[in-house]
């Protein structure tokens, strides 16, 4: 049983019960969305996170979205990844290729997986330059209220402390308005070394996705989600995730959506 949220503006909440009711709805809703980027724009741009989101994808890869997905049209970016080895446990794309890109037919040079052989600085410049090559020829649209770029789907993941990509609390890179991409060395959770997209390119995407489970999370799910506290505080990055002319959908199970208030769920 899914429950959904009252919509606040560009904003909605969905509920589930089960995590295979979830994995199959967020197949669904990224279906229709590459369906509707394609037949407007050709292709369709989406940037992913690690952990249990790329599992909980898992839906794309079977019929009837192997079939229907145009995947030759899908280009890939990563919202955040960690300066690691592509073949490393830590890294996000190892995670994505073995648990997604390997089982659907993505075409291997639509896949922009960052630079590891170089530092963190130096691989967020270049991640950024990438970006802007694709900026400049439309495989990735670009905002009309900023020079930033618009991707069709930003995929988020959060965790408990309320992070979300390689944005974490009280962090100063929260402030970064001029970069596109970023880096930091002194992550709270390792690996340190890590690249982020910033806050600006998050918000001015066309549809942004969090996906939230487990009750560890509860707490940091009613702080973004709710109406609680300052308006944008910059000890829950996930509060901040406020698209500006695009939309936000929270997908959450019962029990990351246990402390949530405030907001009517009807069936």
């Amino acid at each position: 049983m899914a429950l959904s949220g009252a919509k606040e503006d560009a904003r909605e909440v969905r509920i589930y019960e089960y995590l295979d009711e979830l994995s199959a709805d967020l197949a669904d809703y990224i279906s229709e969305l590459s369906e509707a980027s394609v037949k407007e724009r050709g292709v369709f741009a989406i940037a992913l996170s690690g952990g249990s989101l790329i599992s909980l994808m898992r839906k794309l890869c079977e019929a009837p979205y192997s079939k229907t997905v145009d995947w030759a049209k899908w280009y890939i970016f990563w919202v955040d990844e960690r300066v690691v080895g592509k073949n490393h446990v830590d890294s996000n794309y190892k995670l994505a290729k073995d648990g997604f890109l390997s089982k659907v037919p993505i075409v291997p040079s639509h896949v922009h997986s960052i630079n590891d052989t170089v530092s963190a600085e130096k691989a967020a410049e270049d991640y950024e330059f990438v970006i802007r090559q694709l900026v400049r020829t439309r495989v990735i649209s670009v905002s009309d209220i900023s020079d930033c770029p618009k991707f069709d789907l930003i995929l988020l993941g959060m965790g408990p402390d309320g992070h979300i990509a390689s944005l974490f609390p009280d962090h100063y890179i929260l402030d970064e308005k001029a970069e596109w991409v970023t880096f930091i060395t002194d992550s709270p959770e390792p690996p340190p070394e890590r690249i982020t997209f910033t806050l600006p390119v998050i918000n001015s995407a066309s549809n942004v996705v969090v996906v939230v489970t487990g009750s560890s999370k509860a707490e940091a799910a009613h702080l973004a989600i709710d109406d609680v506290g300052p308006e944008c505080p910059l000890s829950s990055p996930a509060k901040m995730i406020q698209p500006t002319k695009g939309k936000l959908v929270w997908y959450l199970d019962k029990a990351a959506a246990s402390k949530l208030e405030g907001t009517k769920y009807s069936e």
